[in-house]
C-alpha cells in the first residue's frame, strides 16, 4: 500500500481548506476499518464505514442516497430513501459478497442491541459492491462474515487507503484503484462544518483519465506507445460516501450527493452504461430516535441557499477522494498474468 497521497505528490485538488486529516473521519465520530483478503486467487475484501460511536439504530441519522446510473447491486436504499434514516454501518464489498456482508451486519446490530437493551426486530443494513473480478476470483466469494467482524473492530479515524479492504481489487481508469478518502471544511454563519467523502473506485477509462486538469491517461498511452486505448469504455462502478455534521434534511442531503458527480468528471468520468455511479450520505446533525415515540421532531436546518457551500465541498472531496483512491494504491497483478500498474509511475 503506497502512503503518498495527491497532496503528497503536489496535486492540489479545489481551494477549500481540509480537515485534519483530509479524510472522511474529520467528521466527529466517524471511523473506518479494513478487511483485506490477498493470495494467489484473491484480491478483495471488506470496507466498514461506521457512521457514529453510539448505537445508530437505537438514535438514526439523517441519510440519503442517490443513483447517478444504476448498474450495480447495492442493498438497503430503497428504505434509505424512502424514511430518510440510517440505522446501521455502511459496508462495501465486492459483487457477489453482497449478501454474506449484509447478514454480518445484521449479527453485528443484533448482537450490539441485545448488550445494550434496545429492541429490534427488523433492520435495514446498507451494503455497496464493486466488481473487482479483473483481479479477484469473485466466483470464490472469498469475503465471509468474519471479515466483516474484523472490518468493524478495525473501524479507526486514520484508516488506510488504496488497495485495501474493498478496494484491493478494483480499477480505476485502467489503473489500480481503490479506498480513497477526502474532506473539506465549510462556513456558514460563522461556524465551521465538516463534510468528507469516501469512494470505492472501479471506474473510467484510461483515455479519459485527467488529474487536476492535466490529460494524463492519453500520456500514459503515448508512453506505451499504443496507437490508442484498446477498450475506450468508462465501465465498472464507484461507490461515494458522503459524511457531514452539516444540519440538514434528507432531501438537502440529496442535492448534495449529485454533485459528488461533478468530483467525477474533473477526474474523467463520463457515467458511461456499464458505470454503476452510487451516492450514499448521512449527516450527524439530526439524529432521530427509535420507536417513534417522540411524535413530534424538532430540527434544525440550514437555509437551501447555504447548501452552495456544500456544493462546492463535495465537488472537491469526492475528485479528490478519486485521486487518493489511485496515489495511494500499488501495481497488483492479475490471475492472467496481466500487471495493473499505479499512477505513481506517471506522475
Amino acid at each position: 500500500m503506497n502512503s503518498k497521497r495527491a497532496a503528497d505528490r503536489g496535486l492540489q485538488a479545489g481551494t477549500l481548506a481540509r480537515g485534519p486529516l483530509n479524510k472522511i473521519s474529520d467528521v466527529p465520530g466517524v471511523s473506518v476499518g479494513h478487511a483485506t483478503i490477498r493470495d494467489a486467487r484473491h484480491n478483495t475484501g471488506v470496507t466498514v464505514v461506521m457512521p457514529c460511536e453510539d448505537n445508530m439504530f437505537r438514535s438514526k441519522l439523517t441519510a440519503a442516497s442517490f443513483v447517478l446510473n444504476g448498474f450495480g447491486k447495492t442493498q438497503g436504499l430503497i428504505q434509505v430513501d424512502e424514511l430518510g434514516t440510517l440505522e446501521t454501518p455502511i459496508a462495501l464489498t465486492n459483487t457477489l459478497n453482497v449478501g454474506v456482508v449484509h447478514d454480518a451486519l445484521v449479527e453485528y446490530m443484533v448482537e450490539r442491541c441485545a448488550r445494550e437493551r434496545v429492541p429490534m426486530h427488523s433492520l435495514n443494513p446498507v451494503v455497496g459492491e464493486c466488481n473487482d473480478s479483473q483481479l479477484n476470483a469473485i466466483e470464490d466469494r472469498a469475503v465471509t462474515r468474519a471479515h466483516v467482524l474484523q472490518a468493524i473492530a478495525d473501524c479507526r479515524s486514520d484508516f488506510d487507503e488504496g488497495d485495501v479492504g474493498a478496494g484491493a481489487g478494483t480499477i480505476c481508469h485502467g489503473l489500480k484503484g481503490g479506498i480513497g478518502s477526502a474532506s473539506r471544511i465549510i462556513s456558514i454563519a460563522g461556524q465551521s462544518y465538516t463534510l468528507g467523502v469516501l469512494v470505492q473506485s472501479n471506474h473510467g477509462c484510461l483515455s479519459e483519465l485527467t488529474v487536476c486538469g492535466r490529460r494524463l491517461g492519453e500520456e500514459i498511452i503515448r508512453a506505451r506507445k499504443q496507437a490508442q486505448e484498446p477498450s475506450p469504455m468508462d465501465r465498472g462502478s464507484i461507490m461515494m460516501i458522503v459524511a457531514t455534521d452539516l444540519p440538514v434534511s434528507d432531501r438537502q442531503l440529496r442535492r448534495i450527493l449529485k454533485r459528488c458527480s461533478v468530483g467525477l468528471a474533473r477526474c474523467g468520468s463520463y457515467f458511461g452504461h456499464g458505470s454503476g455511479d452510487v451516492m450514499i450520505g448521512f449527516s450527524t446533525a439530526n439524529r432521530v430516535p427509535h420507536g417513534g415515540m417522540a411524535r413530534v421532531l424538532t430540527r434544525r436546518e440550514i437555509n437551501e441557499e447555504a447548501l452552495e457551500g456544500a456544493f462546492f465541498a463535495v465537488a472537491e472531496a469526492t475528485q479528490e477522494a478519486v485521486l487518493n483512491s489511485l496515489c495511494c494504491a500499488d501495481e497488483v497483478r492479475a490471475m492472467d498474468g496481466r500487471v495493473i500498474e499505479a499512477i505513481g509511475r506517471y506522475l
